[in-house]
């Protein structure tokens, strides 16, 4: 059974055994999930998990898709999101970049001047079987997509033990894609 079924699932559990949480079965929160199938709806999701953010918004994007985050409205919240707090991080995996580049993204541009606040990478590795597209506030809210070429998908603003296997997952790329340091020179010959 897929995490994304899990969490589906998670909510359609009987009260009952709601209380005897097992790994196989995230933990009942009051809050509850959204099931997403516009645009509209995307967008919402996307905007609400980002202003519960307290310290970092990470996003897993095949493209930076522009109808999300490059929104007027989430920008807002971003800007508001990094100046209000010294320690805020927002760290973003794209899986490929010319998109990005070709159609002038005001994110990219936002992230530029907030670099210190805003870390864009390019995926080391980006996988055919890696469609999905999610967005992780903190470790507690999420919006994931199983497919980013559609908007059908599922938010869930209260659920950790998601957001935090996502997070685990996100870290992992994250990781693979440090960018490359600068080679050290090699120490001189002694003669």
């Amino acid at each position: 059974m897929s995490v994304f079924a899990l969490l589906a699932g998670a909510r359609c559990a009987s009260e009952d055994s709601a209380r005897a949480v097992s790994l196989a079965t995230p933990p009942r929160t009051d809050e509850p999930l959204t099931v997403l199938t516009s645009l509209a709806e995307a967008r919402a999701a996307v905007d609400t998990a980002a202003v519960s953010a307290q310290r970092m918004i990470s996003i897993y994007t095949p493209d930076l898709e522009p109808e999300l985050y490059d929104e007027t409205a989430f920008l807002e919240i971003v800007k508001r999101f990094v100046l209000s707090r010294s320690f805020s991080k927002v760290r973003v995996l794209v899986g490929d970049p010319s998109r990005v580049i070709r159609d002038n993204n005001r994110f990219i541009a936002m992230g530029r001047r907030l670099s210190s606040y805003i870390d864009i990478r390019h995926m080391a590795d980006p996988t055919p079987q890696r469609a999905s597209a999610y967005l992780i506030a903190d470790d507690r809210a999420i919006v994931y997509r199983l497919r980013a070429d559609t908007w059908d998908g599922i938010a869930d603003f209260n659920n950790p033990p998601v957001a935090r296997l996502y997070l685990n997952e996100f870290d992992s790329l994250w990781t693979a894609s440090a960018p490359e340091q600068a080679p050290h020179a090699a120490p001189a010959a002694r003669g």
